[in-house]
Formats: C-alpha cells, structure tokens, sequence
C-alpha cells in the first residue's frame, strides 16, 4: 500500500470505524484511542496490507483493540453485585431509539458487536464472522439471541407507545 492509499483509507473509514467503536464501548476518548492504535498498526504494517482489503483489516484490527480494552477493564470490575432489575425495563417510554440503545448497552460485547456491524454498519455474515474471527452460524446465534433479547427487554410496542 502506498502512502496515498494509506490517506485514503484514513478518510474513508475513520469515520465508520469510530462510529462503530464508540457504540459499543460508550467512550469517546477510549474510542479515539482504539482507532489511533488501529491505524497506527495499519501503518506499521502498511507494506503488508493490500489497499483493496484495508476496509476488512482496519475492522478486525480495530474490533480486536476494543476487545482486548474491554477485557483488561473487566479484570478491574466487579458484576458479583448485579441486581436482575436492572435488565429488564418496565416504565412505559415513547422514545423507542432511547430504549433500543438502552437494551443494546445491556447486551453482552460480543452480541453487541456483532449487531452493531450487522444491523447498524450492515455487514454480511460472513464478513462479521471474518472481523470477529468466530464462524458463520456463531455470529448467526449471537445476532439472534441479541435481538431476542432486545425484543423481550422492549417488550410489546404497545407498552413503548
């Protein structure tokens, strides 16, 4: 890859790719941090990587970022003390957006991953199964049970309305 391509693929996908990062993980600064690191290997290893795949490494490169962050800040919590009302939602709210993202953080990051670049960056199955390194019918399981989840946490679009 050239420096030029290299400049490319900064302006065609830092904005996807933060967008993505930053839904899952809710920080910005943390999110600007994961896509400097994504592009900083990207250009580490610019040599190494075709400029017609970049779209698919910059992704997985920076899925794997969030990943290792997330895992490294769950040694440092404790969840021993959740209580189970707080998964569930009972209050009757019109803004279904609200909600949706409100269930969506509920999510583990694995199911809200793989939502997110299916439903949200819209995403094959099998380039989610190529950015997450999981197979076809994993993320298929995952997205369903992400969205049977998202669908009980709603509940019945009377209640939201």
């Amino acid at each position: 890859m050239k420096v030029e391509e290299y400049n490319k693929c900064v302006d065609l996908y830092s904005d996807r790719v933060y967008r993505f990062i930053l839904k899952n993980i809710k920080d910005e600064d943390k999110a600007k941090d994961i896509i400097q690191d994504t592009f900083e290997k990207l250009w580490i290893n610019v040599d190494n990587v075709n400029f017609l795949k970049s779209k698919s490494y910059i992704f997985t490169t920076a899925y794997h970022t969030m990943i290792d962050l997330i895992r490294k800040e769950k040694r440092k919590a404790d969840f021993e003390n959740v209580k189970t009302i707080d998964y569930s939602h009972n209050e009757q709210y019109s803004d279904l957006k609200e909600i949706l993202n409100e269930g969506i953080k509920k999510l583990n990051d694995i199911q809200r991953s793989v939502l997110l670049l299916r439903d949200y960056e819209g995403y094959s199955y099998k380039e989610i199964a190529g950015i997450t390194n999981l197979n076809e019918p994993q993320v298929k399981v995952y997205i369903y049970r992400a969205r049977m989840f998202l669908k009980e946490y709603i509940g019945t679009l009377e209640k939201v309305i």
